[in-house]
């Protein structure tokens, strides 16, 4: 059984730090685009960021570009989210997001991920 462990989450002050922790289990994801997708109440999924299989390429949405940090340990079949200076707008629930395509690219749409974490809640408070 394939499981995403997404974890990390809390509840932080306005200008904090967390890191975000995946690890995948049941199969390997050294192959896949790793990414991490929010939601917050009453709002559709939002992409946040993403990184290629290899490591070499990552985007990540304008509202947290130059905040926040996305990793890949493919050893530990895991990805990280390091996010600073955090905002209240950045509550949500996080989720990882694996896309197996095994192609050294990074995936921006959500739809496009075929597993998915159950969420970690994420709050910021001002």
């Amino acid at each position: 059984q394939v499981q995403l462990e997404d974890t990390g989450g809390g509840l932080v002050q306005a200008g904090g730090s967390l890191l975000l922790s995946c690890t995948a289990s049941g199969r390997t994801f050294s192959r896949a685009c790793r990414g991490w997708i929010r939601q917050a109440p009453g709002k559709e999924r939002e992409f946040v960021a993403a990184i290629s299989p290899s490591g070499g390429s990552t985007h990540y949405a304008d509202s947290v570009k130059g905040r926040w940090t996305i990793s890949r340990d493919n050893a530990k079949n895991t990805v990280y989210l390091q996010m600073n200076s955090l905002k209240p707008e950045d509550t949500a629930v996080y989720y990882c997001a694996a896309a197996p395509y095994f192609l050294d690219i990074v995936v921006r749409t959500t739809s496009q991920y075929n597993y998915w974490g159950h969420g970690t809640q994420v709050t910021v408070s001002p």
